[in-house]
């Protein structure tokens, strides 16, 4: 069996169904890339509007009461009350100062910041972070000196976090791809479709685009309040299952396998048994039991 040269190959746009996926095996890595440009964008675009619509508005209001003097030197948190605080807090993000970490003003935001006295805690749905202030570093936590760095650096920052997650998206797309090409080029040979081993790292790269795009709405979805934490942990891991399941229906789509005309038989299967030889008309014969003529 071998796989014929593919004359009219279909053309490579979207990656939303199973023939759009096995289309991409054919296609040039640089139009996989140019439609992972696209999603990843996407994804970039509405984690930065997601970021910008919840959480910051909250960091702003943190900033705001802020005292006149505090900061961090010697790893230590300068503060002019040992009082636990709340400086802001929203569904998704709560800021709180308590030096002790007593506990005193735990929040139900999916993500609490807890300023103590000598390090961060980080309180999420995966448990606590403890992360010590640098030791070598003066940071000013003032009111005068923070706001008007926030005002100026806010822009940059969520340039950088969308730059971030474009690029990590796409570095795991790539690895994700080197992972899933070896199963697909296996489901293929077992299942008699034309796929290269080459052909199928381009199948995977493009398979992984459905799920992509349904954790992104996922998250529009949770920014808006129509799907809690919990929820959108559950369509993360969905999105790995989807993305197995347009490679596997991805192989399952592209063309079968033929026979070419002259290909040789299986060394190691069972010999054919010859045909008697046709017995020409007014011959006698051979049965000696047959009438006699």
């Amino acid at each position: 069996m071998m796989e014929p040269a593919e004359d009219h190959r279909p053309f490579a746009w979207q990656p939303l169904t199973p023939h759009g996926v096995a289309a991409f095996a054919g296609a040039t890595s640089g139009r996989l890339l140019i439609v992972q440009l696209a999603v990843a964008f996407l994804a970039a675009l509405v984690l930065v509007w997601f970021v910008d619509k919840d959480w910051f508005p909250t960091v702003r209001a943190a900033i705001d009461q802020l005292p006149a003097q505090a900061g961090i030197r010697s790893g230590r948190l300068t503060w002019n009350d040992e009082a636990p605080r709340s400086l802001a807090e929203s569904r998704f993000l709560a800021v709180v100062v308590d030096l002790q970490h007593s506990g005193q003003l735990r929040s139900p935001a999916h993500l609490e910041l807890e300023f103590g006295r000598g390090d961060l805690w980080v309180y999420s749905l995966f448990g606590c972070l403890q992360i010590p202030y640098p030791s070598g570093y003066v940071i000013a936590l003032d009111l005068e000196t923070l706001k008007p760095w926030w005002g100026a650096w806010a822009p940059a920052i969520l340039a950088g976090i969308g730059l971030a997650a474009a690029a990590a998206l796409l570095a795991s797309w790539t690895a994700l791809a080197c992972v899933y090409c070896l199963p697909a080029w296996l489901l293929a040979r077992y299942a008699g479709r034309q796929l290269r081993f080459g052909a199928s790292w381009k199948l995977a790269g493009a398979a992984l685009m459905p799920g992509a795009l349904l954790l992104t709405g996922a998250l529009v979805l949770y920014a808006l309040g129509g799907l809690d934490l919990v929820h959108l942990l559950g369509a993360w891991v969905l999105h790995f299952i989807l993305g197995w399941a347009f490679v596997i229906l991805g192989v399952l789509a592209r063309p079968k396998l033929a026979a070419l005309p002259g290909a040789k038989t299986n060394p190691f299967g069972p010999a054919a048994e010859p045909e008697p030889p046709a017995r020409k008309r007014g011959s006698p014969s051979t049965n000696p039991f047959s009438p006699k003529r």
